[in-house]
C-alpha cells in the first residue's frame, strides 16, 4: 500500500527498559508483541539474532551491575597469575633465543644430494644421437622445426605405419580395376594443382582413398565421388582455407549432390575410424633428404618419382618411409650425389639391402614408356617451377645397381 505524501512512514522504535518515560508516551497506541508465540504457534526468530548469536542476550531483563569490590579481587588474581606465566614465558624464550643464536652461528649443513640420471624415467630422456649424425642441433634457434623432438617425431610418424599397412585390394573389387584408380588418382593431382593445396593433402587423401576401398566395395560410377571426398577431408586435415563443399561439387561437374557428398565423408571417416592422421611418404622425403643437405632440385627429383607412384597399384602395399627412402636414392644416383649414407641409414632405419626391392620397382616404373592418359604429374614437374625434372633422363640400370651392392 503506498504511503500518503507529505507523511513519513510509522516506524516502529525499540522500546527502552523504562517505558514510562514520556518519550514513549507517544507510542502507546500502538500494542507490543510478545515474544512467546500464541496458542503454541512456532515461535518467530529475528534474522540477525541467528546470525550473530544475540540470542544469548537477555534483552528483556536489565543489566545487573556486578559488585565492585569482587571484581577487583578477581582482577587482582588474575595479575598474579599473569606475572607468573610472563616470568615462566621470559625464561623459556630467553633458552630459545640462546638455541637459536647457537644454530645461526653454527648451522647444520645437510649435504645436498645430486639428482641422478637414473632417477629420470628412460621414455623422458632424449635420444641419444652422435655428433656426426646430428641434423636439427644447427635450427635450435627456430622453433618452427621443433628441434629436441624432430627424432622422436619422425620415429612415432614410422611406428604408426604398422597400422596403415594395405595389400592389393583390387582383387575385392569387382567393378574396379587398377587403371580406373591410377585415372582417379592423376585427376586428383589435377585438383590439387587447381586448388593450389599442399603435397601433403594430395598424399593423404590417395592414402585414405586406398584404405576405404580396402574394406568397402565401390561402384564404378562413385569413385570420382569418394576420390573427391577424401580430398575434401585431407583439405580440412592438412591446409589453413580449405575448399568448401561447393568447391568439390563444381570440380565434378554437378555429378553428385551435397548430401551424397556428405554422406560419403561420414563412410570414409566411419571406416577408417575417425583416424585419419595416415603418414604419408613426403614428411619421410623432406626430413632424409636433410640428412645429405640435398639441394632443392634434388628433392624435388625424389618427389617427382614418389608422386608418379601414386599412380601403381604395386606401391599401395610399400610404407611410406620404405618408399620415400627409395626414391631419394634414385634421386641421389641421378644427380651423382653418392648412395646410402650411414646418417641416412641412421635416421630412417633402413639398410640399402632393405631398399633394393622397392628401388628397381621404381626404376623399372621409370624406364616404362608414360601413359599418355596419364600425362599429369609429367607436366606438372616439367614446369620452371618444378626444376623441370620430368625432363632429366632416367639413370642407367648398370650405374643404379652400383650402389645397391
Amino acid at each position: 500500500m503506498p504511503f500518503p505524501r507529505g507523511k513519513k512512514p510509522t516506524t516502529c522504535k525499540i522500546p527502552k527498559h523504562n517505558t514510562n518515560g514520556p518519550e514513549n508516551q507517544q507510542d502507546g497506541l500502538q500494542t507490543k508483541r510478545s515474544s512467546s508465540s500464541p496458542q503454541g504457534a512456532p515461535k518467530k526468530r529475528t534474522a540477525f539474532i541467528d546470525i550473530t548469536n544475540a540470542h544469548k542476550i537477555e534483552l528483556s531483563n536489565p543489566i545487573k551491575r556486578k559488585d565492585p569490590i569482587k571484581m577487583l579481587q578477581k582482577k587482582a588474581s588474575v595479575f598474579a597469575k599473569n606475572d607468573d606465566t610472563l616470568k615462566k614465558s621470559a625464561v623459556s624464550s630467553s633458552e630459545e633465543q640462546i638455541q637459536e643464536l647457537k644454530n645461526v652461528v653454527s648451522p647444520v649443513e645437510k649435504p645436498v644430494e645430486p639428482c641422478s640420471k637414473a632417477s629420470i624415467p628412460p621414455h623422458l630422456l632424449p635420444p641419444q644421437i652422435p655428433p656426426e649424425f646430428d641434423i636439427d642441433s644447427e635450427h635450435l634457434s627456430d622453433s618452427t622445426h621443433a628441434p629436441e623432438y624432430a627424432k622422436d617425431i619422425f620415429d612415432y610418424l614410422k611406428s604408426r605405419e604398422e597400422k596403415f599397412v594395405l595389400s592389393d585390394y583390387m582383387a575385392y573389387q569387382p567393378n574396379l580395376n587398377s587403371n580406373m584408380r591410377a585415372i582417379l588418382v592423376d585427376w586428383l593431382v589435377e585438383v590439387q594443382e587447381n586448388f593450389e593445396l599442399n603435397h601433403e593433402t594430395l598424399y593423404l587423401a590417395v592414402k585414405m582413398m586406398d584404405h576405404y576401398l580396402a574394406v568397402t566395395q565401390a561402384k564404378r560410377e562413385s569413385l570420382q565421388l569418394i576420390g573427391s571426398t577424401a580430398m575434401l577431408i585431407a583439405s580440412k586435415f592438412e591446409e589453413r582455407a580449405p575448399p568448401c563443399v561447393d568447391d568439390f561439387l563444381y570440380i565434378c561437374d554437378d555429378a553428385y549432390k551435397r548430401s551424397q557428398l556428405i554422406i560419403m565423408e561420414i563412410s570414409i571417416l566411419q571406416a577408417l575410424n575417425l583416424d585419419i592422421n595416415i603418414p604419408v611418404p613426403y614428411r619421410f622425403l623432406r626430413r632424409y633428404a636433410k640428412c645429405v643437405n640435398a639441394g632443392m632440385d634434388t628433392l624435388t627429383l625424389s618427389r617427382f618419382f614418389c608422386e608418379l607412384s601414386l599412380l601403381e597399384m604395386e606401391f599401395v602395399p610399400v610404407r611410406a618411409s620404405l618408399l620415400a627412402s627409395a626414391c631419394l636414392l634414385i634421386a641421389l644416383v641421378t644427380k651423382d650425389l653418392g648412395g646410402w649414407t650411414p646418417c641416412l641409414q641412421f635416421h630412417s632405419g633402413y639398410n640399402v639391402e632393405d631398399l633394393v626391392p622397392v628401388v628397381r620397382k621404381l626404376h623399372h616404373m621409370l624406364s616404362s614408356p608414360p601413359d599418355s592418359k596419364l600425362a599429369i604429374i609429367r607436366s606438372k614437374y616439367a614446369h620452371k617451377v618444378f626444376f623441370e625434372v620430368a625432363l632429366i633422363p632416367t639413370v642407367n640400370l648398370q650405374k643404379l645397381e652400383g650402389f645397391l651392392k
